[in-house]
């Protein structure tokens, strides 16, 4: 940045920014949307309102009445302020609900308010702009107000549904017909996002709230995606946030220090106090335990979405809009220095002693596969010669330094050799190896199927004993076993050598008509 090397030096009107921005918040929006389990939402209304309701809407409340009272703003920069700075940063807040020490009624809280916080927050900031330029909000007649709230509110969710909805149309009648790579299915759930925009754009409407609206109807559609439309998405996401914090933190988020007044720092400190206080009070008559409402009041990071939101008004070149910026600039700074600490403290080992379950648990115990030898019937010889497996610790990636090129070096195994292993008496145990949201939009698993999630599946697999010594066969929803061989990898390091990943995943598996279960027990209860 400037105050460095000086090969950066962004402004709040550099196109490079405005680009990033909107693209960063785009699939926030869109991926937060396709990430909620509308079914836990239902089946959770009562502590879903409690967190939208009295956690993050008490929370921008008490931060527009702070930077009311101690920093003399405006009603519209008051609101516009305390929704932007209630909003939780999205990559932190995912991190953590990936821990496996943090309890599942804390992950199930702060996901719901992960999925759904700035959907209620962005809205203020849209509205609460129209009032910051006072002169032409005086201007708008009634006709014109009603103009601008169907555009807002009903012409630019409506393009998010159109676009939601012939996505998944279209994406479902290719895979029945052609099929589909699955880097091109990944680069597909960009285009989605971003079309939603641009349509929702043209019509005159709102382009984030058409994306958050495109995700949440394939989300309704309770579709089960390949997990790489949503991973790509996520990481583009992360990419593209990473990129912006790079040109935030060259040399706009320190223009907050030019502005500091005595009253920033006071009004900072109650913002970092606010939630706490907020989800305190709205969390306090629920079944849930102390421990678990302290986290859920702490874990509130400031990050990257608060100063997305807070851009919003920059951009459109509103009066007042650059010094909250550099109010906010301030308020991220002090969050992110603090919860940077968390992790940390979540690795303790007696920070969560207690002998609540830890991690979501699996729909059912263990089951191992120990069926007959088909009557003892041997099998043909033809079905024998190809149940011959690679040894366990070779994989594609270690083929070329082993030189163990006698074997098929793929640790795939079809539904033959998996029959094949039944008749000889091998311990099977199969894995389901869908991430968490996918494994609960899914209606069916297999029969006695252990969850290993792929984001901790040896964290899993410790946890429930799973036998070194049985075969492991894992499954997912990709078409090409891409999720389920990098279960199988991660678990062939961690001890576990006769793992597979089944070809064909669940699809194949039902199309044999082998055992299914229904899905039926709640994963963060």
């Amino acid at each position: 940045g400037p105050a460095g090397l000086g090969l950066l030096d962004v402004s709040l009107e550099s196109d490079a920014l405005r680009v990033v921005a909107t693209l960063s918040l785009t699939l926030v929006l869109f991926n937060d949307a396709i990430s909620l389990d509308l079914g836990e939402v239902r089946r959770h209304g009562r502590l879903s309102a409690l967190v939208l309701g009295p956690g993050t809407l008490f929370s921008a409340l008490l931060i527009a009445l702070a930077g009311a009272v101690l920093l003399g703003l405006g009603l519209a920069e008051a609101a516009i302020l305390g929704a932007a700075l209630a909003s939780t940063d999205p990559v932190l807040l995912r991190g953590l609900l990936r821990h496996p020490r943090i309890p599942n009624d804390t992950r199930l809280v702060l996901r719901l308010e992960s999925g759904m916080n700035d959907a209620v927050l962005l809205p203020i900031v849209i509205i609460a702009m129209i009032f910051l330029d006072q002169a032409q909000a005086a201007a708008y007649t009634l006709l014109e107000w009603a103009q601008l709230f169907i555009n807002l509110f009903l012409l630019g969710p409506g393009a998010g549904v159109a676009i939601g909805l012939m996505s998944i149309a279209t994406i479902d009648m290719v895979r029945r017909r052609i099929g589909v790579r699955r880097d091109y299915e990944s680069l597909y759930s960009l285009g989605v996002a971003f079309t939603a925009f641009a349509a929702a754009e043209a019509l005159g409407g709102s382009g984030f709230l058409a994306a958050f609206a495109a995700g949440l109807t394939i989300s309704a559609l309770d579709v089960e995606l390949c997990e790489c439309f949503v991973e790509y998405g996520e990481t583009t996401e992360e990419m593209a946030l990473l990129i912006t914090f790079v040109l935030f933190g060259s040399s706009l988020i320190w223009s907050g220090f030019g502005t500091v007044s005595l009253m920033i720092i006071p009004f900072a400190l109650f913002v970092l106090l606010a939630r706490p206080a907020a989800f305190r009070l709205s969390l306090a008559r629920t079944a849930l335990s102390r421990r678990s409402r302290s986290l859920i009041a702490w874990f509130g990071p400031r990050g990257l979405s608060s100063l997305l939101l807070i851009l919003l008004p920059v951009f459109a070149g509103l009066p007042g809009s650059t010094e909250l910026f550099n109010v906010a600039s301030i308020v991220v700074l002090l969050s992110v220095m603090l919860y940077g600490f968390a992790p940390m403290v979540l690795y303790r080992q007696d920070s969560l002693n207690d002998d609540e379950p830890l991690t979501a648990q699996p729909v059912v115990e263990p089951t191992v596969y120990q069926l007959p030898s088909n009557g003892g019937q041997q099998p043909p010889a033809s079905t024998a010669s190809t149940t011959e497996m690679p040894p366990q610790n070779v994989t594609r990636e270690t083929a070329a330094v082993t030189g163990d090129g006698d074997y098929v070096v793929d640790p795939r195994i079809s539904l033959e050799q998996l029959r094949q292993r039944w008749q000889d008496g091998d311990k099977v145990i199969i894995a389901d190896a869908r991430s968490e949201r996918t494994y609960r939009v899914g209606k069916l698993q297999a029969l006695g199927a252990v969850w290993l999630p792929q984001d901790r599946a040896v964290a899993e697999a410790e946890k429930l004993d799973v036998p070194k010594d049985a075969v492991v066969v894992v499954y997912c929803a990709c078409p090409d076993e891409a999720t389920s061989l990098r279960v199988v990898q991660e678990l062939q390091s961690g001890g576990w050598k006769h793992s597979y990943a089944l070809t064909g995943g669940l699809s194949a598996w039902q199309e044999a008509g082998l055992p299914v279960a229904e899905i039926t027990s709640e994963l963060a209860d």
